[in-house]
């Protein structure tokens, strides 16, 4: 059943630095020179932190697992860059202090540990690999971000906007999407910053407040969850229009807020985590993306909720983490089938590494991003390949 919604919409021009071409999967990526690796920070309290690597073509065999850093209690997001051949974990320690570690990935060493004051959650990069957005916690005040040198992990900016910020997004075709669990109202919009000047726009108002997000490959649709919702918000970001698409036979009780949510690559589908204790995934038709069609309900084998979702570069896998710090493992779902195809150890912060001749060719993200990009105007983007 869908509803359209009453929608006020600001949307400044803005500019992107850096622009991907990739599809559902590079060429080269199907190569036999080239590895597919899936790097997971696992969420157990006996290795929590520690990176599994799984060989994504050997039935996600484990092939290495990589020792970190100690005491962290909060696992908060992940991403990498293919440029710089760095990976980068956002935590929270057992005092409560807020971090983030940088790892080589071609030497499995961390280059650095640092503190990021007032606090930190789900990261973004941009496509260059030089800065880090880190939204400073959703159980925060703080009403800015932190944009940090990805080299040295110094904080060289703050962007001011809203409290409480939490997910930082940096889609294919940019701009830099943020959400906030602001209770002010300010929580009812999404935002979208430009990374070369900075300059805020922001999509709403939405029902309630906003949880996760995810952008298709051309920057033109987001599907959100939001609170107080059996369903999903769907926006048009050129038009400002937003409708609501409710699950025609959604668990009884309020909704809360339900969680995971991520287009397929090819994006034909969005998969939606449930909220609590709902051992269920919810897939739309996403052909029309303004027009979403309930497809299909998958069951999870652990018998309880998800908290994150997200899927391989090519789009052949679909990985359903447990809620945090669980010791239920990471499910794994064939995207074409639907089916079961296995289960890693807990993760919810995970993404692609692929190898060709020895380097890192491209890498995933953290998020259920789409990757079907549109030709773009050349006055809109920057110069260079995005090989994320």
């Amino acid at each position: 059943m869908m509803h359209r919604s009453r929608t006020k919409f600001v949307l400044i021009a803005i500019g992107v630095s850096v622009i991907a071409a990739t599809a559902t999967g590079n060429k080269s990526a199907a190569a036999s020179d080239t590895q597919r690796r899936l790097y997971a920070v696992n969420e157990t309290p006996s290795n929590r932190g520690n990176i599994s690597v799984y060989d994504t073509d050997a039935g996600h065999r484990l092939v290495k697992t990589i020792a970190t850093v100690p005491n962290i209690a909060d696992v908060r997001g992940v991403a990498a860059s293919a440029v710089t051949g760095k990976l980068y974990v956002a935590y929270f320690d057992a005092a409560g202090t807020g971090k983030i570690y940088c790892l080589d990935i071609y030497e499995d060493h961390i280059l650095w540990n640092k503190t990021v004051e007032p606090g930190v959650d789900r990261l973004a990069i941009d496509p260059s690999g030089h800065r880090l957005y880190v939204p400073t916690w959703e159980g925060g005040h703080a009403d800015y971000i932190n944009v940090l040198d990805a080299a040295s992990g110094d904080v060289v900016r703050k962007v001011y906007f809203s409290n409480r910020s939490h997910d930082a997004q940096y889609p294919l075709a940019g701009p830099l999407f943020q959400e906030t669990k602001a209770l002010d109202g300010s929580g009812n919009y999404l935002y979208l910053i430009d990374p070369r000047s900075y300059t805020i726009a922001r999509v709403g108002p939405y029902s309630g407040i906003l949880g996760p997000y995810a952008v298709d490959g051309s920057s033109r649709f987001v599907v959100n969850d939001v609170t107080d919702l059996w369903g999903m918000q769907v926006a048009d970001l050129t038009t400002g229009r937003i409708v609501t698409a409710t699950l025609p036979d959604h668990p009884p009780g309020k909704a809360g807020l339900m969680h995971g949510i991520g287009w397929t690559p090819d994006q034909t589908e969005v998969w939606q985590s449930s909220s609590g204790s709902d051992p269920h995934i919810y897939i739309w038709d996403v052909s029309s993306p303004i027009a979403p069609r309930f497809k299909q309900t998958l069951t999870l084998r652990s018998g309880r909720g998800s908290h994150w979702l997200t899927f391989d570069i090519r789009g052949e896998y679909g990985y359903v983490a447990p809620e945090k710090n669980s010791e239920d493992g990471t499910e794994i779902f064939d995207v074409r089938t639907h089916s079961y195809v296995g289960t890693i150890g807990a993760s919810e912060d995970m993404l692609e590494i692929d190898f060709t001749n020895g380097k890192v060719s491209q890498v995933g993200d953290q998020y259920g991003i789409g990757r079907r990009t549109a030709a773009l105007r050349r006055s809109q983007i920057g110069e260079g390949t995005d090989r994320r």
